[in-house]
């Protein structure tokens, strides 16, 4: 007796929840040979503005967590990433038509990214703070904070690693303490939504990571012009109207970090942009 097939719907990730789009409406996500796979959540702009509310509602509480205990959750989202493997491979090879080989390094790159931002989640701010030199009795110290809210677009292109690129534009946002709506590959979405799953099931705060699916051109617009967003990466945007959304984001003078070819390197810089120096004076004891 044959069973009956049961196509999945993925749905969005929003406040550490899996809500359907709220128009209902759903998009199809074919193979690399244009077979049906699943369907898809198609984000509306409701459900943007909910991602945007929950990643608020929950940045304050990150970014008051110690430095060291955000590493920990970076280095458990990478042990919970190991432990699937098998599942993200498998997704990778039909969705993106590569070899098992081409997936399992993917998959690697992906889990040494987490491991990577998570070390430097406790030294970043050493490195980039420091001690300023001035004129009389004082103390001048200036530490890089977090940013707050960053919308992200995944890498986007034909040739792009999917799960490796969300990684690649997640990781070095929240490894300082901001939270995150990103927008995932359009017609790749599996490991977006998989690794959902993957952060639902591991230490990260619900809200913390907001994972949105579908077409970005009708959304990207208005999450650029957001009053409640502090930071717009624009990585996966080169093909896109990504100067327009540029200049919606400085209506409301966000920072925005431009599209980027390719998938980004591991660096400090990429870490660094999403932060904010804060400079302090206090005096030196005299005597």
């Amino acid at each position: 007796m044959s069973r009956l097939n049961i196509p999945k719907t993925y749905k969005l990730f929003i406040g550490g929840k899996f809500p359907r789009s709220e128009s209902g409406h759903t998009y199809e996500v074919t193979s690399s040979k244009g077979t049906f796979i699943a369907n898809a959540a198609l984000a509306s702009r409701k459900d943007a503005r909910d991602a945007v509310v929950a990643a608020r509602s929950a940045q304050a509480g990150f970014a008051g967590l110690t430095a060291y205990n955000r590493g920990q959750i970076l280095y458990r989202i990478a042990e919970v990433l190991e432990g699937r493997r098998e599942q993200f491979v498998s997704e990778i090879v039909t969705s993106e038509g590569v070899r098992t080989g081409s997936a399992n390094k993917q998959v690697d790159d992906a889990i040494d990214t987490w491991v990577w931002y998570a070390g430097w989640a406790d030294k970043y701010a050493q490195v980039l703070g420091n001690g300023n030199p001035v004129s009389g009795p004082f103390f001048n110290l200036s530490t890089p904070d977090p940013t707050g809210v960053v919308v992200s677009l995944a890498p986007q292109g034909a040739q792009s690693q999917s799960l490796l690129g969300i990684t690649s534009v997640v990781a070095p946002i929240i490894a300082s303490g901001n939270t995150v709506v990103v927008v995932a590959h359009h017609t790749q979405p599996l490991s977006a939504i998989s690794f959902a799953e993957v952060l639902a099931t591991s230490d990260v705060p619900g809200g913390v990571v907001n994972i949105l699916t579908g077409d970005p051109a009708p959304i990207m617009p208005w999450l650029a012009a957001h009053a409640d967003v502090n930071a717009l990466d624009l990585c996966g945007g080169a093909d896109l109207e990504w100067v327009s959304w540029t200049q919606d984001a400085a209506e409301t003078l966000k920072r925005v970090l431009p599209p980027h070819d390719g998938i980004p390197a591991k660096e400090l810089a990429r870490l660094g942009f999403f932060t904010e120096l804060k400079t302090v004076w206090h005096t030196k004891a005299l005597g």
